[in-house]
């Protein structure tokens, strides 16, 4: 039977910024883990590797605000990275955890990229990070992502719940974002997220600055997972990352696209526990799979 969810909420403040409300939950115990989901996601997007940490890890999985069930930023507050950064940090300090271990997907992999380098982490874990695109690569995963979030607002609830029982149309759904797509369960294909999220544009407006991350990150562990099937930002950015970021360990996730956490939910939770230097990521502990 699966655990039962609570939803925690917490609020903090910087000097320039006015009070930040976020969703989180948090489970298990250790070393704490923050995790960032991407763009039109959600906290829920790691429930598959959640479990399989908790045992040696204290997991923060946050919505950002804008994002499942954080309320959005007060109108005219900046939303670029710079303002990203300080409110995590009076996130972190509400939550009473001094650089914790920050993984980020996506979007959440480009913040804690810069979390980083600010020195608000322990180690960093990017899966997938974005903003290492070319212009044409950026534009091409803005087309994908504004596709579907208009596709998600044409076809009724009712109707999406109806096409997803069958596996062929619920796979089809799914390919832009999962290597496997024919793993994708009812309930992930139909979330309503990537409709309703209240800062999916702001988001999008922020990612169109000509320079995202640059510079290196010096005394802190970085790793760098890519799924080799992923067709939103492809994997050739990761050696990108890594011209930045020399040190960076790069994992390639063999037979995964853009959403590792449910193609290989076991692979992205071994690369996530040595990441953060735990004992217990041995492949004899969590099985092999990945390729």
């Amino acid at each position: 039977m699966a655990e039962p969810r609570t939803t925690l909420f917490i609020q903090s403040r910087t000097t320039d910024l006015g009070p930040v409300t976020v969703a989180y939950e948090r489970k298990g115990t250790g070393e704490s883990v923050v995790l960032l989901h991407g763009l039109g996601s959600h906290r829920l997007v790691w429930e598959p590797v959640v479990p399989l940490l908790t045992e040696d890890r204290e997991i923060i999985a946050m919505d950002l605000p804008g994002f499942g069930e954080s309320p959005d930023l007060n109108p005219g507050t900046p939303q670029d990275l710079d303002m990203t950064v300080a409110w995590l940090g009076s996130v972190f300090a509400a939550l009473g955890v001094e650089r914790p271990h920050v993984v980020g997907h996506s979007l959440g992999g480009l913040i804690a990229l810069r979390l980083g380098q600010a020195g608000l982490a322990r180690s960093v874990t990017a899966l997938a990070p974005a903003g290492f695109w070319t212009g044409v690569e950026r534009r091409y995963a803005y087309a994908v992502m504004n596709a579907g979030r208009q596709g998600a607002r044409l076809v009724p609830q009712q109707a999406l719940e109806v096409l997803v029982r069958n596996p062929r149309a619920r796979a089809a759904l799914a390919s832009t974002l999962y290597g496997r797509s024919g793993l994708c369960p009812q309930h992930a294909a139909v979330r309503r997220t990537l409709r309703e999220s209240a800062a999916f544009k702001a988001a999008l407006r922020a990612g169109r600055a000509p320079v995202l991350f640059t510079g290196d990150i010096r005394d802190v562990p970085v790793t760098v997972a890519w799924g080799t099937r992923d067709r939103l930002l492809l994997p050739r950015q990761a050696g990108r990352v890594r011209a930045m970021i020399p040190n960076a360990r790069l994992v390639p996730l063999h037979g995964c696209g853009h959403g590792p956490m449910r193609d290989a939910p076991e692979l992205v939770a071994r690369t996530i526990l040595r990441a953060t230097g735990s004992e217990k990521w041995s492949p004899l502990r969590l099985g092999h799979v990945g390729g």
